[in-house]
C-alpha cells in the first residue's frame, strides 16, 4: 500500500472566496488521497483524509459499511438535530422511505403550476420593467427558499428570515454561537406550525411528516425538527447557488445563451453540466468504520473523510476538458447529488426548480446580458460555491 501523505501544496483556502479546483487537480495527480487539516471541517479530535478522484469518491459513497455517515451527527448535526444524513443501515432506510415519497419526481410535478412557477414569476414581475438587476439579490437568493417555505407551509413573508437562519445553520461549524442561535430560533418558529398540523393536517410537507408512521410509530419531534432544519438549508441554499452558477455560465458564454433561447430542450443539458462543472456543495463527510484503505492509502478506524465530489466531477480521467463548461458533453453520471444510500432526496425538486426558473428567466428578460458597468460575476467558495452577485441588463418588459 502507498501511504497517504500530507500534501506539499497549501490547502488553507478562504471558506467564502477560495478557489480550490487547482489544488484538487494537483492532488488528483500527486496524491489522490491525502491527509488534510481536520480543523477545516470542524473535527479536531481525529485525523482527516481528503478523497479527490471520481473512482475513489464513488467507491466511498457507495460503501456505507466501511464509510459511515454518523460523523454528520457531531458536525452539522449539532445545529440541525437528529438528521437523516447521520443515520446508517436499517434506521436510515426506514426514515428515508417514510419521507422519500414526497420527493419523487412524479409527486413534485403537482407543485410546478401551483408553487414553483408562480414563485419565480412573482420575483420576475418585480424586475422585468427595470432593464437591469442583480440576479442573485433579486432572484436566486429568494426563489428556492420561497419554494421550500411553500412546500413546508411557512408563510411567504417569513422566507427571508428562513434564508438567514439557513445560512447560519449551514455555516454553524465556522460560527458555533450564531449557528446554535439560528437552530433554536428555527425550532421555536416551527413548533406552533407543527402542533397545528398535528391537529389540523393540510396538504403540506409538515402535515406529511407529523402523520407519517414507521412500523406503527410516528416520528419523534426531534426527528421532525431535524428533518426540517436539514430541508430548509439544503433545499434553499444549494439550489440558490447552483442556479447562480448556471446563469453565470450562460451570461458569460453569450453563444450558449443564444442556443438556449432558440431551443429550450437544451435546458436539461445546461442543468446537468452546471451540476458537474460548478456544483454548489463540493464535499460531504464520512468516517471510517474500521481500519481500511482508499485508493491504496491506509485509513485508520475513526478517521474523518472529506469526500470531495467537486473534485471528482472535474476528474480528467472521467471527463475530457473537465474544467470547461461544455453544453454538448456526452451524458455521463456526475456526483453533485452524491450516490449510494444517501443520494440527495431533493434532487428532483432541484432539477424542477432549475428547469422552470431558467426557462422563465430567459423568456421574461429579453436580450439578457452582462452589465458592462459592473464587475463580472465570480463563482467562489470552498465547501459552498456560487456567485455573490450577478449584475445583468435586459430589455425592459
Amino acid at each position: 500500500m502507498s501511504q497517504a501523505t500530507t500534501p506539499e501544496f497549501d490547502y488553507e483556502l478562504d471558506f467564502v472566496t477560495g478557489q480550490p479546483y487547482p489544488i484538487w487537480e494537483q492532488a488528483r495527480h500527486e496524491c489522490p488521497v491525502f491527509q488534510s487539516h481536520s480543523g477545516t471541517m470542524g473535527f479536531t479530535d481525529r485525523p482527516m483524509f481528503s478523497v479527490t478522484t471520481f473512482a475513489d469518491v464513488e467507491a466511498v459513497l457507495r460503501d456505507g459499511q466501511r464509510f459511515s455517515s454518523s460523523i454528520n451527527a457531531e458536525h452539522i448535526g449539532q445545529y440541525m438535530g437528529e438528521l437523516i444524513l447521520a443515520m446508517d443501515g436499517q434506521e436510515h432506510r426506514s426514515y428515508r422511505n417514510l419521507v422519500a415519497h414526497a420527493f419523487r419526481a412524479s409527486a413534485l410535478e403537482r407543485w410546478d403550476e401551483t408553487l414553483v412557477r408562480p414563485t419565480i414569476n412573482r420575483l420576475l414581475d418585480d424586475i422585468a420593467p427595470l432593464g437591469r438587476a442583480d440576479l442573485v439579490a433579486a432572484i436566486t437568493s429568494k426563489y428556492p427558499v420561497q419554494v421550500i417555505c411553500g412546500l413546508v407551509g411557512v408563510p411567504l413573508e417569513d422566507s427571508a428570515q428562513f434564508h438567514q437562519w439557513s445560512e447560519q445553520i449551514n455555516t454553524g461549524p465556522l460560527h458555533p454561537e450564531v449557528g446554535m442561535a439560528a437552530s433554536r430560533a428555527m425550532r421555536d418558529y416551527l413548533a406552533p406550525i407543527v402542533e397545528d398540523r398535528r391537529a389540523h393536517p393540510r396538504g403540506d410537507l409538515i402535515s406529511d411528516l407529523v402523520h407519517a408512521e414507521i412500523d406503527g410509530e410516528h416520528l419523534t419531534d426531534e426527528k421532525i425538527y431535524g428533518f426540517l432544519r436539514l430541508l430548509l438549508p439544503a433545499g434553499a441554499e444549494t439550489t440558490f447557488r447552483v442556479m447562480g452558477n448556471a446563469l453565470t455560465a450562460l451570461v458569460t458564454h453569450p453563444e450558449l445563451l443564444d442556443r438556449v433561447r432558440a431551443d429550450r430542450s437544451l435546458l436539461p443539458a445546461v442543468i446537468e453540466e452546471t451540476l458537474r462543472w460548478e456544483t454548489s456543495v463540493t464535499q460531504v463527510s464520512r468516517v471510517a468504520a474500521a481500519d481500511t484503505e482508499v485508493g491504496g492509502c491506509p485509513i485508520p478506524k475513526g478517521a474523518a473523510i472529506s469526500v470531495i465530489t467537486g473534485s471528482a466531477d472535474r476528474d480528467e480521467a472521467r471527463y475530457d476538458h473537465a474544467d470547461e463548461f461544455d453544453l454538448d458533453r456526452p451524458a455521463q453520471n456526475h456526483l453533485a447529488f452524491g450516490t449510494g444510500q444517501h443520494q440527495c432526496l431533493g434532487m428532483h425538486l432541484a432539477r424542477l426548480e432549475l428547469r422552470v426558473g431558467l426557462d422563465l428567466i430567459v423568456t421574461r428578460l429579453p436580450n439578457l446580458r452582462l452589465d458592462p458597468d459592473e464587475p463580472p460575476p465570480v463563482i467562489a467558495g470552498l465547501a459552498f460555491r456560487g456567485p455573490l452577485s450577478l449584475p445583468v441588463r435586459f430589455d425592459p418588459s
